[in-house]
């Protein structure tokens, strides 16, 4: 086996150094971090063993046995299932062997890889809708300070069988000593180690009291909100048939997935006054779609600012009123009129600032006199996350859930927004167009070699994925579906028009300007006013 090619990227911030291995005759991705956090080593052993807690792509973690060995060691047998990030990609599981045991010199160890063989997961039903992936030698080496805290050494080494996605894809699966000399880092390695090291410091900084957040609310539990937001809208995504969803259309013409869940539990907690009993179940509406020349931050910034752009707000209105236990709001719902302002009130933020958590506030107003004095006000609660224009190998995410004007810790959440994935920098024959629908022209198939283009404005690539949820009651069905493509349809178009007016590379030629990379909002508003302007004329 030929040596491993290491290159260095710095991470910018508390984190150190960050390397990467890429070796030409050996599958997969590696990287390595190390990291201070002010904890114990067998508190952050804990806390990274138990991944589903901090990565939110880990949809599982199993512990099937777990027998000593020598040293006071301990190995165990896991079974580990990842998230696909789109809806283009089938989702990925592991068998592994994890060891753990404490050196000499007090330092912490955990070493894991993967079993030989490719046996079926504990749930055969479901092992159809997972790719088995390998987890090449990999772990963690915890070493404790003298003056308190401890030094977390990270090595992650992964080959996720980039075989089986479409060719554009393959850059979140894979990766090349062309794209490390060009420092476009794997999201697959670079993300989970990140991740690992931000979550450890932020559990330790909320321990100590550091982190103080709005509306009297516990750490805990805003952290939990995140986490059922993030997760809801991974299940979306996934559909996976074990939960209970079913694809209505499947041949593969439409642009807009459809999948239907009439088992779906939205109830947080025991008790059932909280919980939402629906006799239909939810509806979610997905698609997939490249774009072009769009940097993902500029384009989530936009979408978070600027809701009115691409929102229905009588949309949001029907889902609010659904997730009221016991009310069905579609199609008689109380006749409100929304005035387009949005109100966002944070919450809290992660340490070092990489993703929101707010609670957005849609203003509405009754158009009846007996209503009058009725607040119609629609509150969103939501995280926001990759909006930093320099953030590097990380994904731009708007998740959002309606939640009562009371916020309650149990409430019960149905996530919807957009995740956008960055892709590494590679001329695109079809980027005629700066949207392209993926979901019906992408086969999984041998990757074929293009040559390099010479303008940098072709090669800007990123994957937008969108996932709607609607609950429904069994005899609003076909209504609610109907209004659920069209809907998914209209943000599709929308998000389209917006990507085009901010890409940095090109603008409308009715425009006549160069997009100022500072103020692409700004821009885009001149652009619209401008066109509003000839329609008058």
């Amino acid at each position: 086996m030929a040596k491993p090619h290491w290159f260095i990227y710095c991470q910018p911030g508390p984190d150190s150094v960050g390397i990467f291995a890429i070796s030409q005759s050996c599958s997969g991705v590696a990287a390595r971090a190390c990291g201070l956090v002010s904890l114990e080593p067998t508190k952050i052993a804990e806390i990274l063993k138990d991944r589903p807690s901090w990565f939110r792509d880990c949809r599982k973690l199993e512990v099937f046995t777990m027998f000593p060995a020598g040293n006071g060691g301990t190995i165990e047998l896991v079974y580990t299932q990842m998230f696909a990030p789109t809806t283009l990609a089938p989702a990925r599981d592991f068998w592994t062997l994890r060891y753990t045991t404490t050196l000499e010199n007090g330092s912490l160890v955990v070493c894991e890889r993967s079993l030989s063989g490719s046996g079926a997961g504990p749930s055969v039903a479901s092992a159809a809708q997972f790719v088995r992936a390998e987890v090449l030698p990999s772990g963690y080496l915890i070493r404790p300070c003298e003056g308190g805290g401890s030094i977390i050494h990270i090595v992650d080494q992964l080959n996720l069988e980039a075989w089986s996605v479409p060719e554009v894809l393959r850059p979140l699966y894979e990766s090349s000593k062309v794209i490390a000399q060009k420092m476009t880092i794997p999201v697959s390695s670079f993300v989970i180690y990140v991740k690992a090291l931000r979550y450890v410091r932020q559990i330790a900084q909320e321990t100590s009291g550091e982190v103080v957040y709005s509306l009297g609310r516990q750490p805990a539990v805003l952290r939990t909100f995140s986490q059922r937001l993030s997760r809801g809208f991974n299940e979306a995504i996934n559909g996976f048939n074990e939960d209970g969803w079913s694809i209505m259309n499947c041949d593969g013409t439409e642009d807009v997935i459809i999948a239907i869940n009439s088992s779906k539990s939205l109830s947080n907690s025991s008790n059932l006054s909280t919980g939402l009993s629906f006799l239909g179940g939810v509806l979610c509406a997905k698609a997939s779609m490249l774009l072009q020349n769009v940097p993902p931050a500029v384009l989530v910034r936009f979408l978070r600012e600027h809701r009115l752009e691409w929102a229905d707000f009588n949309v949001d209105a029907y889902s609010a009123a659904s997730l009221k236990a016991g009310t069905y709001a579609y199609p008689g719902m109380r006749p409100t009129s929304f005035t387009g302002s949005q109100i966002i009130m944070p919450l809290g933020q992660t340490v070092e600032h990489e993703e929101l958590l707010e609670v957005i506030r849609l203003e509405g107003q009754s158009l009846t006199q007996e209503d009058a004095f009725l607040s119609r006000d629609i509150h969103l609660l939501q995280i926001c996350s990759g909006i930093d224009d320099n953030a590097v190998g990380a994904c731009s995410e708007l998740v959002f859930a309606p939640i009562d004007e009371m916020f309650p810790d149990d409430a019960a959440l149905l996530p919807s927004g957009f995740r956008i994935i960055p892709l590494e920098s590679k001329p695109d024959s079809l980027a005629t167009n700066r949207t392209l629908d993926l979901t019906s022209s992408l086969e999984v198939g041998p990757a074929t070699s293009q040559a390099a283009g010479d303008s940098p404005c072709q090669n800007a690539r990123s994957v937008l994925t969108i996932a709607f949820q609607f609950p429904f009651d069994t005899n609003l069905q076909d209504n609610v579906l109907t209004m659920a493509r069209q809907y998914v349809r209209s943000v599709i178009s929308s998000v389209q028009r917006i990507a085009m007016a901010i890409s940095p590379c090109g603008s409308s030629p009715t425009i006549g300007l160069k997009p100022s990379p500072g103020s692409p909002e700004a821009l885009t508003l001149a652009h619209w006013i401008c066109q509003s302007y000839r329609q008058v004329a």
